[in-house]
């Protein structure tokens, strides 16, 4: 154990002070951190050490952690997740530190202990590469370097204060200007190297110049079939509805990438194998020698609850899908296509369903008249109407096998999700929002629909256990896509609770059963109360 007179070749060391043995190990965190980070974004972003134990948490994960981490935090899911493993290394970092002031195998342990969980971390990826492994050894070997140096700083600093005059350094400097000076020169470095790694990583290695390559191509493009115009009486955005086409920036993202892949257009590539006749490998180059469609499609994630916004529309501009398949041959026994992301995550989508007359599923490659977003697919994802997205809508694609559900299971299948997964006939209430204070009289109330790839052709709304009222429908666009809707009750002064159900063309009112979104998809009628006065 340490005593406070300890001496070593180079002095006299003691123990230091709390605060600063919790500063010497959180730097040496941070140091790790950043530095992995940094080589991270020089060599492949996924494997910074920080973002690599994250991921590895999503994939862990119990089934029930991720669905209450996506209905809690919504799209704010990953930095929520980020934010707290950062709490947790600040927390370690303190416990380590402390007891480090009397045991200093414990603080570099600790240290070392966080390099080779990122390491395993990295090792157990769904890629995993050996130019990975970069980041995570550096950053264990700055780590544990740092937290060394340090900590003989600090002791030999303690010392200074309790026997040798402050000095001791062969100069005259006073060791706890020399802790004080290096610390601050770690901290700086440790500022420097993270912000150059987030810069590297925002940066995307000339993705945004590919963005902007790529949508003036689209944008110069002749389109074999263009979508029709969406009419201003398709939506009531007066009324508190959603706009018909989704902003960009307001589109939903649910995915398991806490980094996202970034991919040039000029270096992608996706290779169609498994059961077919021949395999296919194709560029963005012979996607556009194809003939390009726009299709203004909705959009559902299986993990929207009963009245929530996990559902967004906007027009695509891609390939045709099933042409591409029948050019490839596909051996009839073949009833799944698997789908991968260049990030190694996996979907399984039903062949019968993307071969289907009519279905209008696309290799998409532009987004409401721009090159997909980066956090949305850049440079080409897949869209199949009518499917959640856990089945359907491959983002970052990069590899589709011809295979069965028998020989292949994917992603969210091998954690409780069903097979296959059509949506469901659902719709939302929107306005009046909840536990919003009205005046008595009419009440206006107004949603949307869906019921892709059918579509809807009634919504029912009442008050409390009153008698349905027929929903005015805003004019539809096509059945793949959501519809808007409007309705007035005559309410009188107290609480009411605002019910909604919705039809779609096959004549099938949406049930009040509720269930929960796993394993295929949320069901039950939305509801919301208001007071009236």
């Amino acid at each position: 154990m340490l005593t406070e007179n300890r001496a070593d070749e180079n002095g006299p060391l003691a123990l230091p002070s709390r605060s600063v043995a919790i500063l010497v190990e959180l730097l040496a965190i941070a140091a790790a951190v950043a530095s992995g980070h940094l080589v991270a974004a020089l060599v492949a972003p996924a494997s910074s050490p920080f973002v690599a134990v994250g991921d590895a948490v999503v994939r862990l994960s119990p089934q029930p952690v991720v669905e209450f981490a996506k209905s809690a935090f919504g799209t704010a899911d990953k930095p929520v997740l980020l934010a707290g493993i950062g709490v947790l290394l600040v927390l370690l970092g303190a416990v380590a530190g402390l007891a480090a002031r009397r045991r200093p195998a414990v603080g570099t342990a600790a240290v070392a202990a966080l390099g080779l969980l990122a390491v395993a971390a990295v090792l157990t990826g769904p890629v995993p590469a050996a130019a990975d492994l970069a980041a995570p050894v550096v950053a264990l070997v700055v780590g544990v370097a740092v937290q060394r140096g340090l900590d003989r700083l600090a002791r030999r600093s303690g010392a200074s204060r309790t026997g040798d005059g402050g000095t001791g350094v062969g100069d005259g400097v006073p060791r706890r200007t020399v802790l004080a000076g290096a610390s601050a020169a770690v901290a700086a470095g440790t500022l420097v190297a993270g912000g150059v790694g987030a810069t590297l990583t925002s940066s995307g290695s000339g993705i945004a110049a590919s963005r902007t390559a790529l949508t003036g191509r689209l944008a110069a493009a002749t389109l074999a079939e263009t979508a029709p115009p969406v009419p201003a009486s398709a939506a009531f955005p007066q009324l508190g509805t959603v706009p018909f086409v989704t902003p960009n920036a307001d589109f939903y993202r649910i995915d398991v990438a806490l980094t996202i892949p970034a991919v040039r257009a000029e270096d992608w590539s996706l290779r169609v194998h498994g059961r077919v006749r021949r395999e296919l490998v194709l560029t963005v180059d012979d996607l556009l020698r194809r003939p390009l469609v726009q299709r203004t499609i909705t959009m559902t994630c299986v993990s929207n609850t009963v009245g929530g916004n996990l559902v967004s529309t906007a027009d695509f501009v891609g390939v045709e899908l099933a042409p591409l398949l029948l050019e490839a041959g596909v051996d009839p026994a073949a009833d799944q296509i698997v789908s991968t992301s260049r990030d190694g995550w996996t979907a399984g989508t039903p062949t019968a369903t993307v071969l289907e007359p009519g279905r209008g599923a696309l290799l998409a490659l532009g987004m409401n008249g721009e090159s997909l977003p980066v956090e949305h697919g850049f440079p080409v994802r897949m869209v199949v109407p009518g499917l959640y997205g856990y089945v359907s809508a491959t983002k970052w694609l990069a590899d589709l096998e011809l295979t069965t559900f028998a020989e292949r299971s994917v992603y969210w299948r091998d954690r409780g999700w069903a097979e296959r997964a059509p949506i469901k006939t659902q719709c939302r209430i929107d306005a009046p929002v909840g536990f919003a204070q009205l005046p008595a009289g009419r009440v206006q109330v107004a949603g949307v629909a869906w019921a892709q790839p059918v579509g809807i052709t009634a919504v029912e709304v009442r008050a409390d256990d009153g008698p349905w009222v027929r929903a005015e429908l805003a004019t539809e666009v096509n059945p793949n896509t959501w519809r808007m809707w409007r309705a007035e009750l005559d309410l009188s002064p107290g609480s009411h609770t605002l019910t909604a159900r919705a039809t779609d063309r096959r004549g099938l009112v949406q049930t009040d059963v509720r269930v929960d979104p796993i394993p295929d998809g949320a069901t039950g009628w939305p509801s919301t109360i208001i007071t009236v006065v």
